[in-house]
């Protein structure tokens, strides 16, 4: 019975940015407000990640007006639309909870100095769908018109404008000549 829990949740998984507590985020997620829907952003600090697979959850504390506001989002719910990464921090605990006593500046979390590019790349498993994934607007366009240059281009060996390898020009020859102590003669 299990397999097919599994199986399930599995299929619920979207891709996710790989990001963990301190790193700041914007979490872009959908407000229903009567018959209208629009998207919010949430943007604060990650006190923590929680559960796993499609019931993980993480929590964005803010600082609002003076007032401290903290949300949990579950990770693969429909109603997040995606979570961008505004910075990463320099932490070393899984759970943020310390933040919550702390105001003004003692609350800030230190930005991370170095991160490898390859890590901005990387997506955890089964997340949800990239933007870079899918075609951009023009990006097909783009592509056919540089194929259409390369092939209108012809080659200039092709056309003869290029030097025949055996002739070199006179001022070459004298350059290559060397003087009496081995070394080329300076031009003039």
């Amino acid at each position: 019975m299990s397999g097919v829990i599994d199986s399930l949740e599995r299929a619920q998984l979207r891709r996710v940015p790989s990001f963990q507590a301190g790193d700041r985020v914007r979490v872009h997620f959908q407000v229903v407000e009567g018959q209208r829907r629009r998207t919010q952003v949430f943007e604060g600090t990650v006190l923590k990640r929680q559960g796993h697979g499609a019931r993980e959850t993480f929590t964005v504390r803010k600082q609002s007006f003076g007032v401290g506001v903290e949300r949990t989002f579950p990770l693969h719910s429909p109603k997040v639309e995606r979570v961008e990464i505004a910075g990463r921090g320099d932490v070393r605990r899984a759970k943020l909870y310390y933040l919550r006593e702390r105001v003004g500046r003692g609350a800030r979390v230190r930005e991370r100095r170095w991160v490898a590019s390859e890590e901005d790349e990387m997506f955890e498993a089964g997340a949800m769908p990239a933007e870079d994934e899918a075609a951009r607007p023009g990006e097909e366009e783009l592509a056919e018109e540089v194929a259409e240059q390369e092939e209108a281009e012809p080659d200039a060996e092709a056309e003869g404008t290029a030097a025949p390898e055996d002739e070199a020009p006179p001022d070459a020859e004298a350059a290559a000549e060397p003087s009496e102590n081995g070394d080329p003669e300076p031009e003039s």
